[in-house]
């Protein structure tokens, strides 16, 4: 949901950064590798020591790479297969940056193994969401379906989140729960969504399948017909040039 809102007006925003960025030769791929090294090093650094304001300072930082190495793509006129695989992969390798810090943290000086093993659902789930959509589309299927918490939203809940929660360290009072709501709010939304997938790639698959059985007998069908149309044809025409010969 809030990628298809956000992303027009964060596009726009950063619309000038990107032409920055082209007139000084960077290339998207580039940008593309570095916001995931970015994100990746603040996820990583920050969080399992429990440094969550500042390491959502880094993450943010770079997470808008993005949109920014899109915006740069359709300026430039291009639009790869291999620039679309290299973001689609990296995107899942900073997801799972995040969600990995997050369940260091509580494996370790969080202790608290639940929410270690809710963000590690997190995580798990939300590479399994991503999974059937692009398996869907690889068989022909559209997948038209909007769930209810895909990246953009585990994403802004997660962040949001942590990020408020590191304001205890500056002292800012009874806090803290915010992240733990959060990761159990992005795992039950994850789940939510998944099934939402499964039951639409599901009932597009049984309607494909329905459909393909009776495009081939139509086609049976059609082929028949001119094959019969084809032999009558050629049956009055030679009659009609024995009927000639003999008068």
């Amino acid at each position: 949901m809030l990628n298809k809102y956000a992303r027009a007006f964060f596009t726009r925003v950063l619309t000038p950064f990107a032409t920055l960025l082209l007139r000084l030769g960077v290339s998207p791929d580039a940008v593309t590798l570095v916001g995931t090294g970015g994100v990746m090093a603040g996820a990583l650094a920050f969080y399992p020591r429990g440094e969550f304001f500042w390491g959502t300072v880094v993450i943010t930082l770079f997470v808008f790479s993005d949109l920014v190495d899109g915006n740069m793509a359709r300026q430039l006129g291009r639009s790869s297969r291999w620039g679309a695989f290299l973001d689609s992969t990296l995107d899942r390798v900073a997801d799972s940056a995040i969600f990995a810090g997050l369940a260091l943290w509580y494996a370790g000086g969080g202790d608290d193994l639940t929410l270690c093993a809710v963000t590690l659902f997190c995580l798990a789930s939300g590479q399994v969401v991503s999974y059937t959509k692009a398996r869907g589309e690889s068989i022909g299927l559209p997948v038209r379906v909007n769930g209810l918490v895909e990246r953009a939203e585990r994403l802004v809940i997660s962040l949001v989140a942590a990020g408020f929660a590191g304001l205890e360290t500056f002292g800012v009072p009874y806090i803290e729960w915010l992240l733990p709501i959060a990761l159990w709010v992005v795992a039950a939304g994850s789940l939510v969504t998944l099934v939402q997938r499964v039951v639409t790639v599901r009932r597009e698959a049984a309607e494909a399948d329905a459909e393909s059985p009776q495009q081939s007998q139509a086609q049976a069908q059609s082929e028949s017909q001119s094959q019969a149309r084809s032999g009558a044809g050629s049956g009055a025409d030679a009659s009609s040039g024995t009927g000639g010969e003999t008068g």
